[in-house]
């Protein structure tokens, strides 16, 4: 049970992904899919994208070098995606400073599109090498895309926290659970990484790993359709001006400018 294409390992590849594909369509269902667009395409593309690599990865036609092409274009679609719904949460929590929301969003966006073109010419660049080294470059792009991905999650909290910016349920639990995600993978990678385990070993962190995912999607799920408590509305005095209203009201001026 505990080994690679066991009943288990296929189980906990295929599973996440045919439910994401359905937590996609009930976010369409739902009337969601302008609210989360980002997040919509995510659900979708990621699942298509990891579920071909798993036909690829099974399929005895398909060649070693050739699963690993899949498995790249994979990685840079996800990614690309990952900071785009990384960039939308920013939008989402500065939603009531618009300039500031349109300026996050695009930075985040556009540092993803930055990281993924980096990781096409890495792509090319090691498809001349040895089976080796593009394998290799896979896993230090990896790596790099979970550290970036934990770093802005991090902040996000940590923003939403200092501004005392209010969440909305389900952007929350998508931060949640890409944050679980990741420190999850850095995690099982560093154990690899510095123990050098066994095989059976580095099966069992893989399939933490992909368990892990696994739950993270139903988190998601929870998140969509358990509704939270309703707050209690009480009057409140008009807060003093923050920070931010600051800077939404000079980034709009030198918008206009």
């Amino acid at each position: 049970m505990l080994q690679a294409h066991s009943l288990l390992w296929n189980y906990l590849w295929v599973a996440p992904n045919v439910l994401l594909l359905i937590f996609g369509l009930v976010l369409w269902k739902r009337g969601l899919r302008h609210q989360f667009p980002g997040f919509l395409a995510f659900s979708i593309l990621s699942p298509l994208a990891n579920l071909a690599v798993f036909v690829a990865d099974i399929s005895p036609g398909v060649s070693a070098e050739n699963f690993w092409r899949v498995d790249w274009a994979c990685l840079l679609i996800e990614s690309l995606l990952k900071f785009i719904v990384i960039g939308e949460v920013f939008s989402r929590l500065l939603n009531p400073y618009p300039s500031l929301a349109r300026l996050g969003r695009n930075l985040v966006s556009g540092f993803g599109a930055a990281l993924v073109l980096a990781a096409t010419l890495a792509a090319a660049l090691s498809h001349g090498g040895s089976p080796v080294r593009i394998v290799s470059a896979f896993h230090l792009l990896s790596q790099t895309v979970f550290i970036i991905e934990l770093g802005l999650i991090v902040f996000a909290f940590l923003f939403a926290s200092y501004f005392k910016l209010a969440w909305d349920r389900l952007s929350f639990g998508v931060l949640l659970g890409f944050g679980i995600s990741s420190c999850v993978y850095l995690s099982c990678w560093a154990i690899s990484a510095n123990a050098d385990p066994k095989s059976p070993w580095r099966i069992i962190l893989d399939l933490i790993d992909m368990a892990t995912y696994h739950a993270c999607v139903l988190l998601w799920f929870y998140y969509l359709l358990v509704p939270g408590k309703a707050p209690a509305v009480e009057a409140a005095p008009r807060l003093p001006e923050t920070n931010l209203e600051l800077w939404n009201r000079e980034l709009e001026r030198l918008l206009q400018q």
